[in-house]
């Protein structure tokens, strides 16, 4: 693999057990470049290591007065320099090719690791901690793997040159042969030491990396509550601490630094004050003398490369070790299907979600990703459109506690019964649990709360737990809250962590309540898979983006076309309202099969969220659609509004009926308290009274 060649078609399935496993499976997977590394590495050094050698025939062949001898040690000594310059700079390409295309690599499996993860990644690990790996990991990664291949080289000179001296001139080769492994190993037992404070300078490197990204992402919310001081005086503490561990560690590499030139300077003393006494006696001549001497010389440059790699595996393996713990990370679930939407943890099927209607919720939501999946067939028990006519009836419990009954027509023109948490139901064409032929519609149904989504409709769902509601978005998105203990939710009587992630995330797609803008056009922004039957103007006309339009115009120079004009990073320059707008306008146009909203309309004003909450109509008409929210203008439009309390479907009907009926529900809706409810409830009592 070139640079030129980048990316790769496919970066492999990388061997994400530990840090080192992961650092060799890169190593193998590059092992022509490897190759190639250590041919021209050998070529480079074992040029340099003859030129000793060629020095001292020349030397002696002055002393001998030698035409012929001085001629071929030119002659050798000119070839050396051209194996040096050839070796040398091929080395160096073959190396940076090996370093960028290894933290290339790295890369790509990371952003296709966070593509299948989505907002998962980020609740799993810091946002800070993913910001540092794939950036100054990466490159200390890359450093490793290519400076494997230069060590080898130097390790096989240094061993061949041993072998010659031994060869060449026994008295002083073998001072020298027994001389150089000392060195080569004397600073290991420093290299412990070394790398506790290199992963300690690294972990407050990532700590503080992570409160900067928290801080930047905070900076207007900082500002607006006088805590923007407080923040940075957090993040210079946090930056003195990484200063002085990074003094540390450089300490520590200074003083193996030190030790890599004292050593083979002594071992240079003990030479000549062993080759001279040599000379002396003339059991040597000048020429191997000096031959020796320069051999020494020369040998302390490849035995640098016995320093660097122990400071490229010190700093590499703590890297590689965290790339391998977000590699290692999988999908608790995959999501699927169009069509109805029904979640069984919270009321067997009480709140019915169907393809082609919007449902609404209530309660807070955590961060949701965009999901999506395809299923067969309509959910055991639910009809979706009845073949002998009408749609199937719901009938919500009592609001004074227990489970929703669910109801719906069956295809033989029956009823059958959806009891708060059953997977299923009793009708004759369930198909839960498997994976029918046919259409990809059907309901949504959630075995583990009990919540039900019928095809076609808007639900709004309506949770006085905010992290409940968070939960339950997850759920509904793919994500169960507890991984491999709560069953899969069904799209169609499919379940989604059956269903493959490309075709889950064509079908049903989550927006957070706080979704994030990239920096471009707005025409760039709108640039996403969607199903064509959406205009980008009549989703951004629905989301009633008009004054976004205008304000993006005016703060781009030169930009005639709103499609053309440029959106800050983030969209920073944008209100919390307006960027919320343009989320869901992307959303609207990609136009799912289902779409699950999170409070889409937080941070608008009232106005205009009950303009929104037509067009939304408007345009997710004949499509699943689920709403979390507390606004009483998105729940008054929904078709159908679910209350979860404690895990479970406890109301289902319209925001009307709800609002007199329901006293947990109007609670939550209302904010009213407990005094008010008591009022409330005595009131009540009183007009059924007379």
């Amino acid at each position: 693999m070139q640079i030129q060649d980048l990316p790769y078609p496919d970066p492999g399935v990388p061997d994400a057990r530990s840090g080192p496993r992961f650092l060799w499976w890169l190593f193998r997977n590059q092992l022509g470049g490897q190759l190639r590394s250590l041919a021209w590495g050998l070529v480079h050094f074992v040029s340099v290591s003859t030129l000793p050698f060629c020095v001292g025939l020349a030397v002696q062949a002055v002393v001998d007065r030698s035409g012929s001898r001085l001629a071929l040690a030119g002659g050798l000594l000119a070839l050396a320099c051209a194996g040096n310059a050839i070796g040398d700079t091929f080395l160096h390409r073959a190396a940076i090719t090996n370093w960028i295309t290894a933290a290339a690599r790295v890369q790509q499996l990371l952003a296709r690791k966070a593509a299948t993860l989505g907002s998962a990644l980020t609740r799993r690990v810091a946002a800070g901690e993913v910001v540092a790996v794939s950036t100054g990991d990466v490159e200390k990664i890359g450093w490793f793997v290519e400076a494997v291949s230069r060590f080898t080289a130097a390790a096989l000179t240094i061993l061949f040159v041993c072998v010659g001296l031994v060869v060449y001139q026994p008295a002083l080769g073998v001072v020298v042969a027994v001389g150089l492994p000392v060195l080569a190993l004397a600073v290991l037992p420093l290299l412990p030491r070394a790398t506790r404070r290199a992963d300690l300078q690294r972990e407050k490197a990532g700590r503080a990396t992570e409160l900067a990204s928290d801080t930047v992402a905070g900076l207007r919310v900082l500002r607006g509550i006088g805590g923007e001081e407080l923040f940075l005086d957090r993040y210079r503490s946090a930056s003195q601490e990484v200063r002085h561990a990074a003094v540390r560690t450089a300490r520590m590499w200074s003083l193996i630094s030190a030790i890599q030139v004292l050593l083979p300077g002594l071992l240079l003393i003990a030479v000549v004050w062993h080759g001279v006494g040599l000379a002396r006696e003339g059991r040597i001549t000048v020429g191997e003398l000096v031959t020796v001497y320069s051999s020494v010389m020369v040998l302390t440059y490849p035995l640098r490369h016995f320093e660097e790699i122990a400071m490229a595996y010190s700093f590499s393996r703590p890297s590689a070790r965290r790339a391998a713990r977000v590699l290692s990370l999988t999908r608790a679930t995959s999501e699927a299907g169009s069509g109805g939407v029904c979640d069984v943890g919270t009321g067997a099927g009480s709140a019915g979600i169907t393809d082609g209607g919007t449902t609404a919720g209530s309660g807070g939501v955590s961060d949701g990703g965009t999901r999506a999946g395809s299923a067969t067939g309509s959910e055991a028990g639910v009809e979706s459109g009845s073949s002998t006519g009408g749609k199937a009836d719901f009938e919500a419990g009592s609001s004074t506690g227990g489970k929703a009954d669910f109801e719906a027509g069956s295809s033989t023109g029956g009823k059958a019964g959806f009891e708060a948490g059953s997977p299923a139901g009793s009708s004759t064409s369930s198909s839960a649990g498997k994976v029918p032929s046919g259409d990809l519609s059907g309901d949504l149904y959630d075995p583990a709360t009990g919540l039900l989504a019928p095809a076609g409709r808007l639900t709004a769902v309506v949770c006085g737990d905010p992290d409940a509601a968070g939960r339950l978005a997850e759920r509904l998105g793919g994500h169960p809250a507890s991984a491999g203990e709560d069953p899969s939710v069904l799209l169609g009587g499919v379940p989604l962590d059956e269903l493959p992630l490309d075709s889950a995330r064509t079908a049903v797609l989550v927006q957070d309540k706080d979704p994030v803008l990239l920096s471009g056009t707005l025409r760039e922004l709108l640039d996403v898979p969607a199903s064509g039957d959406v205009d980008a103007r009549e989703a951004l006309a629905a989301a009633r983006c008009d004054d976004v339009l205008a304000a993006l115009v005016q703060g781009s120079l030169g930009a005639e076309d709103p499609m053309d004009a440029r959106i800050t990073e983030r969209g920073r320059s944008l209100s919390g309202g307006q960027r919320q707008r343009l989320a869901l306008a992307r959303s609207l146009f990609t136009d799912p099969e289902v779409l699950v909203l999170d409070e889409p309309t937080s941070a608008v004003d009232s106005h205009t969220e009950a303009r929104i909450a037509e067009g939304v109509r408007d345009v997710r008409t004949g499509r699943t659609t689920v709403v979390f929210t507390s606004s009483p203008l998105l729940l008054d439009r929904a078709d159908r509004v679910v209350l979860v309390h404690e895990g479970e479907v406890v109301a289902v009907g319209v925001h009307r009926e709800l609002v007199h009926k329901e006293p947990r529900y109007r609670a939550v809706v209302t904010r009213e308290t407990d005094d008010e409810a008591a009022l409330t409830g005595a009131l009540e009592e009183i007009e059924e009274t007379a």
